[in-house]
């Protein structure tokens, strides 16, 4: 089965991150930094990097020191018109993308053509951190270490895109290179509906020959994402008769509509639970005689009796799926199940738009080889690939099938994303940004990428 076969090939690439220990900056930071097997642009470009990191923590302090929640589409905007005039700078032409259509601030584009391979860079304005948050402002912790909301996810990855690019551009290599950046303004909270707030980022993805993301991805340096699982949500609603205690398990009135939820949870944990990769998670439950649940899946309620029937039961969750064909093959059983119904009962399985998954091609293997080759020419050390259990959902997903090779976690490292203790590793700038700028080069130079492009 093309499941199987895909996880069985996806082991090979994660095998060496698997016994990788947690990440420590240090570690890489310590390795030689002299570079290695580099061209004389590519040691421009190094150099580049270096004498403009001071600039580029300065920008990361600044946008960090915005607020960009989702909700706060006027913050979103600030940051949008900083990092615009910064790619102006570089020749980009730039565009604002409203999001009126679905309900969010917009998108951020900026292109440079050029008679190389297209190359689409990836990366969000937004955070969860709304205008209320205690959570504000850039902190430095030490010499090597700052806290702030957004630092490493993804303001960091977004500094570190601009200035690959900016000494790309001081290195003279830039001007033959086509690329076009998207930095989206909802990807913590997409806006609605989901096809329109990522076809701006489908359409860019169009004829490019590699995606690359700059999340912090699993937060180690030595680890990058090739493979992403899927995260889309489902609903299942079963309705049964209501009756007299007493009466249920009649021919009458049948098993409610309790068991009937039951039934088909237990029946998805008995088929599915054990298939690698694959997580479906019940995470609201509400059942009774008076059944409601929000929108937003997330608040419901319940009324009912411990003598009376229950006549409906609706029960919300999410679906993590590793490629396409998992996804198409899970939902297949789980509908097969709802179908088998207990007597008196019905059971309606619903699923909804999400974020699809990042399959672990062949093509998003060869981008982590040269990614790995980059990192490794610089001194910094070898990349290996994170195991998709500890990759969530992110843009880079939605282009995944669009373009012959992806890979994400190519920004800042830290710890503790989402959370008041979000910290980034500031010696881990330099280098991702190093990576960044060596990975485009290579691209825009190689006839093997520019033979993918559809």
């Amino acid at each position: 089965m093309r499941i199987a076969s895909l996880s069985r090939r996806f082991a090979t690439v994660v095998l060496a991150a698997l016994v990788v220990q947690p990440s420590i900056g240090a570690k890489v930071a310590a390795q030689s930094s002299s570079p290695g097997q580099l061209s004389p642009t590519e040691r421009s470009i190094v150099r580049s990097v270096d004498s403009h990191n001071r600039d580029a923590l300065a920008l990361l302090v600044r946008l960090v020191d915005i607020n960009s929640g989702t909700t706060n589409h006027a913050g979103v905007r600030r940051v949008a018109d900083i990092l615009r005039a910064q790619f102006d700078s570089l020749g980009f032409t730039t565009q604002w993308v409203d999001g009126t259509t679905f309900h969010r601030a917009g998108h951020l584009v900026a292109e440079h053509p050029g008679r190389g391979p297209k190359i689409l860079i990836i990366g969000h304005l937004d955070t969860v951190f709304d205008p209320d948050s205690p959570f504000q402002k850039f902190v430095r912790l030490d010499d090597s270490t700052a806290r702030g909301p957004g630092v490493i996810d993804m303001k960091g990855g977004d500094v570190i895109a601009l200035y690959a690019l900016r000494a790309l551009e001081e290195s003279g290599a830039l001007d033959s290179m086509h690329v076009v950046v998207v930095y989206d303004g909802d990807e913590e909270d997409a806006g609605t509906p989901l096809s329109a707030a990522r076809q701006t980022l489908i359409d860019a993805a169009h004829g490019a020959a590699a995606a690359l993301g700059f999340e912090d991805g699993a937060g180690d340096p030595r680890t990058a994402v090739i493979s992403r699982r899927g995260d889309i949500s489902w609903t299942l609603t079963t309705t049964g008769h209501t009756a007299h205690s007493s009466q249920i398990f009649t021919t009458e009135y049948g098993a409610g509509a309790v068991y009937e939820a039951a039934r088909v949870l237990d029946g998805f944990y008995r088929q599915l639970s054990t298939e690698r990769y694959l997580t479906f998670n019940p995470g609201v439950v509400v059942g009774g005689t008076a059944v409601s649940l929000d929108s937003t899946l997330s608040i419901g309620t319940a009324a009912g009796k411990t003598n009376v029937v229950a006549d409906t039961m609706v029960v919300a969750g999410d679906l993590r799926t590793l490629s396409p064909a998992q996804l198409a093959h899970a939902e297949q059983v789980m509908q097969s199940i709802v179908r088998h119904n207990l007597p008196g009962t019905t059971a309606r399985l619903v699923f909804a738009d999400g974020y699809p998954p990042m399959a672990p091609t062949a093509g998003n293997e060869r981008l982590l080889a040269m990614y790995d080759r980059a990192s490794r020419d610089l001194g910094l050390g070898p990349v290996v690939a994170v195991d998709p259990s500890r990759a969530g959902a992110a843009d880079v997903s939605f282009v995944a099938n669009e373009v012959p090779m992806a890979i994400d976690a190519l920004g800042l490292s830290g710890h503790d994303d989402h959370s008041p203790q979000e910290t980034a590793d500031l010696r881990m700038l330099p280098v991702q940004t190093k990576r960044a700028a060596i990975l485009m080069y290579r691209l825009s130079a190689s006839p093997g990428a520019r033979a993918t492009v559809p």
